[in-house]
């Protein structure tokens, strides 16, 4: 769908140079999703991988970020090779819900009421991010804290048109249960991609 240079805005990687190659196609539907222009696949140009690759030569990250849409639609195995060979870390942003492709250094969950995430993915994950958008999604983290590894970092993230609301929450949540931590979609506060 699109490929830019900018900050990692939320999650583990808050604040750090990254770019983003976000992927057409998404069956996962949330009511709340930002970029619901994502999830027509066939709206968007196909790139070649080499001409991707090429993009994100010519910043100085060393960070690629696959998102989408619901990237683990398509076989990510050729693109992550191709990146991986160039000497950048792979890093995916994913719901879960289709089969696990490709070869990452990192990978973030964020499961979905929507479309279950799938337990081969869920048992990789080195970053669970949950979506607060009401009260219950509480309880609803904690299943999914509890099928991820020991390791996985774990995230609670206010809805964006609901932070106002939800943020104190989450922060009294966590003070409770601090295995959990804050993340924010900073790069809407500061107003980049």
């Amino acid at each position: 769908m699109e490929h830019f240079y900018t900050l990692q805005g939320e999650g583990f990687h808050q604040g750090k140079a990254a770019y983003f190659i976000r992927l057409g196609g998404c069956d996962v539907g949330c009511t709340w999703c930002d970029v619901k222009e994502s999830w027509d696949a066939s709206a968007h140009p196909q790139m070649k991988i080499e001409a991707l690759v090429e993009a994100v030569s010519k910043t100085n990250t060393r960070m690629a970020v696959i998102t989408g849409g619901e990237p683990l639609m398509h076989n990510l195995d050729s693109l992550c090779e191709a990146l991986l060979n160039a000497g950048y870390e792979t890093n995916i942003e994913t719901s879960g819900s289709s089969p696990l492709s490709g070869t990452w250094n990192w990978i973030c969950v964020s499961p979905k009421k929507f479309k279950a995430a799938l337990p081969e993915v869920i048992h990789h994950a080195n970053e669970l991010k949950i979506i607060i958008y009401n009260k219950s999604d509480f309880a609803w983290a904690e299943q999914y804290a509890a099928q991820v590894p020991a390791d996985c970092k774990l995230y609670l993230q206010p809805e964006w048109s609901k932070a106002d609301a939800m943020t104190p929450l989450i922060v009294d949540y966590i003070k409770q249960h601090p295995q959990w931590e804050l993340s924010l979609q900073i790069h809407k506060y500061i107003h980049v991609p």
